[in-house]
């Protein structure tokens, strides 16, 4: 088992990797989109999905590739990960979520602090966050359960997917969204919008994992932390 510190730097570079792909990509498409918000929403999604596959098949092994507080906390609950090893993941996470909004600034220079415009309130928005979270996690522990190899591609192929069946398009994540707040871009979320967003997706993932248990058992894993 890698150490803890190794864990929490494969957390943070592949939450900064995720956030600037998302940042990144959707900077890059509302560029290249001449204003078809359909478009920039498909060029956003497309590179969104597949660095996900790409960093679950290189962090997985080191820490388990989790990028998300929900993911690791719904891995506390199911007593696969210690609580204070989650908390260093979560902090790990947030650090790097913002690290990667900054990086894709900087890539395209713009201003590197900012705050995002873009209002995403309503209940439609938060039905959509719990949804979004509850298909996640529920997609984690069904692979883990019955094809632990494809949970890397089940991952980037779910997230594509959530992008355009959600009314919000699937943030599904806490880091995600609190690091989507400082980018004032397409991708972005204002941050009076940030704690209802991490509520609903927080009760997602409790409920996936409650679910998970029922339908799946909790797999034999080593207690990390």
């Amino acid at each position: 088992m890698a150490p803890l510190g190794r864990h929490l730097a494969s957390e943070a570079l592949g939450t900064a990797f995720l956030l600037a792909a998302v940042v990144g990509s959707g900077i890059m498409a509302e560029r290249l989109a001449g204003g078809n918000v359909a478009l920039a929403l498909l060029c956003n999604t497309i590179p969104t999905g597949a660095i996900l596959v790409v960093l679950v098949l290189i962090f997985g092994p080191l820490s388990g590739a989790h990028f998300n507080p929900a993911v690791s906390l719904a891995f506390a609950l199911r007593r696969e990960l210690t609580w204070g090893c989650a908390g260093a993941y979560v902090v790990a996470q947030l650090a790097g979520g913002i690290a990667g909004v900054w990086a894709a600034h900087a890539m395209f220079e713009l201003p590197l602090w900012q705050v995002a415009t873009t209002a995403r309130m309503g209940v439609g928005q938060w039905l959509a966050e719990f949804i979004a979270a509850f298909g996640l996690l529920l997609t984690i522990f069904g692979c883990i359960a019955n094809a632990p190899a494809a949970t890397p591609y089940a991952v980037g192929l779910y997230i594509t997917s959530a992008y355009w069946f959600t009314a919000s398009t699937s943030f599904a994540n806490p880091a995600v969204t609190i690091a989507r707040s400082l980018s004032d871009t397409f991708a972005g979320i204002a941050p009076g919008g940030v704690l209802a967003f991490i509520a609903a997706q927080l009760a997602g993932a409790g409920a996936a994992t409650m679910l998970a248990q029922w339908f799946w058992g909790r797999t034999p894993a080593p207690v990390k932390g």
